[in-house]
């Protein structure tokens, strides 16, 4: 009897030795594109929810010619954006590919740093006449500089390791909304594009070209962005077939700047420094990027080499809604049914210019998404929003209270807590005992489930919840105290986010995984499998190799049925 390991791995040896949908190294690849699509903060649920809403193509094209794994869970703890693109394009934890979060404590500066800035490799100029618009979102505002890069990426992606095998031969390119999204999915040999909340350019950085391509300058001159100001957000369908039409006028939603809490949502004027935000924040968005992208694939001939060319597409959309007017909204059933008519018209221009026959097609998401604290309230849930200072004021107090002395925190960003070590030695203290007595008294604090320390995470080895913040942890990045916020507990900085993802809860982990194209059988799988399983299956469905430090595995349905080995 051969053993169950030595089964899976022979499955999957042979998956990777007999797939018919393999590159080819040289002539025409039977894969011709691997479409990566990633919806920022997709639940699965919220798909299942506009399901009769939607029409041919998009969302209904992949539930029905996909393989479709419905119960696909991260297995890490910070359930944020660059946490979740960098997983699904290295197939590794956070622990091994260190993006821990989208902000993380710099040692050597001694302050809080964004994940993806660089300063050797700043933004390339489209336009003298660029405005500096107000920044939303809270991560990007601890940027110390406008350059990017993947440099902070510890591991190698799928995009890097199609290009090295290869030898560069392939076309790799990724798209979104965010910076972070594009830049993490092209890897360190793609090139990278995102949308600016600043001009409503798609934008990139010397990192990648020492010029905008001709085709870029084109695209972004024709000021597709510029032409929504004073156009309203309409619905897509009529307000009484939607499922949440009553759920369009709650208090707690935000009003971003004018744009409303109901429908109609009114875009900014020209010169209105949040009418890039707003766009983001609404279908228009997703549909401009989209265009791009069909830009893209024009004018760089994806599909039409002698090897496999990558295309990452990250919407923002979804995510951005969910933020200011949360997932049990009407904004939030509109926005994921306009979502499926762009993707709709995506896969059918595709399908024109490349061949879905051709095409390989991965669907995810980033993370997931939880409810307003007060909408579940009114669900009869004990819930509160948490705020930075809440936090740092209970640790003073703790710290006061045990040791006599404040301060003994230098930097909170959720989820971690930083220590002040050289305050501490100062004090006559011993580290180890502040870290745990304050780990041990904030986790009574209201709306904290624990906050606990890598030394907790080493006694308790097999809890579910301390290995996610096993995975998150990466010595030169995370902090002393990791903060657990209760279910449906906001924990983020007060503001104009009204709503929040970022725990390990399964509304967070939750994302959807889906394979479609050539070679894949349709259908439904409901075993446990994660979101780090999809670069490894990726690469096996390619004959690859997977990415060097990958931790997921492949997913054998994507074969057939296994069969017995005995």
């Amino acid at each position: 009897m051969i053993s169950l390991m030595s089964r899976f791995w022979l499955l999957a040896l042979g998956a990777c030795l007999f797939s018919p949908t393999a590159v080819a190294v040289e002539g025409e690849p039977e894969i011709r594109l691997v479409l990566q699509i990633t919806v920022d903060g997709l639940r699965p649920d919220l798909i299942s929810r506009g399901a009769g809403h939607f029409e041919e193509g998009g969302f209904k094209y992949l539930l029905d010619n996909g393989a479709v794994f419905a119960n696909a869970h991260y297995q890490h703890a910070n359930t944020e954006t660059i946490v979740g693109h960098a997983t699904l394009a290295t197939g590794a934890h956070p622990s091994v590919h260190g993006m821990t979060g989208n902000v993380w404590y710099d040692a050597e500066a001694d302050e809080l740093s964004y994940n993806i800035e660089d300063p050797d490799s700043p933004l390339l100029p489209v336009r003298e006449d660029q405005q500096s618009g107000d920044q939303v979102d809270p991560a990007q505002k601890l940027s110390r500089t406008q350059g990017r890069s993947p440099e902070s990426l510890l591991a190698e992606t799928l995009a890097d390791k199609l290009l090295a095998y290869t030898a560069g031969k392939s076309r790799v390119f990724a798209v979104s909304g965010k910076d972070r999204s594009a830049v993490a999915m092209a890897g360190k040999g793609g090139k990278a594009f995102w949308m600016s909340t600043d001009s409503g350019d798609l934008v990139t950085s010397t990192w990648y070209y020492a010029g905008y391509p001709d085709w870029v300058a084109h695209w972004n001159s024709a000021r597709k962005a510029s032409r929504y100001a004073g156009t309203e957000w309409r619905l897509f369908k009529d307000k009484d077939s939607y499922l949440l039409a009553s759920r369009d006028d709650r208090p707690y939603e935000a009003d971003l700047g004018g744009f409303g809490r109901v429908f109609p949502h009114r875009f900014g004027d020209a010169g209105n420094k949040l009418l890039y935000t707003q766009l983001v924040a609404s279908p228009e968005g997703d549909a401009l990027l989209a265009d791009f992208a069909r830009a893209l694939i024009t004018n760089e001939q994806l599909g039409h080499g002698p090897v496999t060319d990558f295309l990452s597409v990250s919407f923002s959309g979804v995510d951005a809604v969910n933020h200011f007017f949360g997932p049990a909204s009407l904004e939030s059933e509109d926005m994921v049914l306009r979502l499926d008519r762009t993707l709709a018209g995506f896969l059918a221009f595709i399908d024109e210019q490349i061949g879905l026959d051709r095409t390989l097609i991965v669907l995810s998401a980033d993370h997931g998404i939880a409810e307003l604290p007060e909408y579940m309230a009114e669900r009869g849930m004990k819930t509160g929003r948490l705020t930075p200072d809440v936090i740092l004021e209970a640790a003073d107090r703790i710290s006061e209270d045990r040791f006599g002395i404040k301060g003994l925190v230098k930097f909170y960003y959720r989820p971690y807590l930083y220590l002040d070590g050289e305050r501490i030695d100062q004090a006559s203290l011993d580290f180890d005992h502040v870290r745990d007595v304050l780990a041990e008294s904030l986790t009574l604090e209201p709306g904290i489930h624990i906050a606990a320390t890598r030394q907790m995470l080493d006694k308790w080895p097999d809890r579910k919840l301390f290995g996610q913040i096993r995975n998150n942890f990466h010595p030169a990045r995370s902090g002393d105290i990791y903060v657990v916020q209760d279910p449906y507990w906001f924990n983020f900085d007060e503001g104009p986010v009204t709503g929040m993802h970022g725990s390990p809860w399964n509304y967070d982990t939750h994302v959807p995984v889906i394979f479609a194209g050539p070679g894949i059988r349709a259908g439904t799988i409901y075993r446990a499998v994660q979101p780090a399983d999809v670069a490894p299956s990726i690469a096996a469905l390619l004959k690859m190799s997977p990415p060097a430090s990958a931790q997921g595995v492949v997913l054998p349905e994507l074969f057939g049925s296994p069969q017995s080995l005995d």
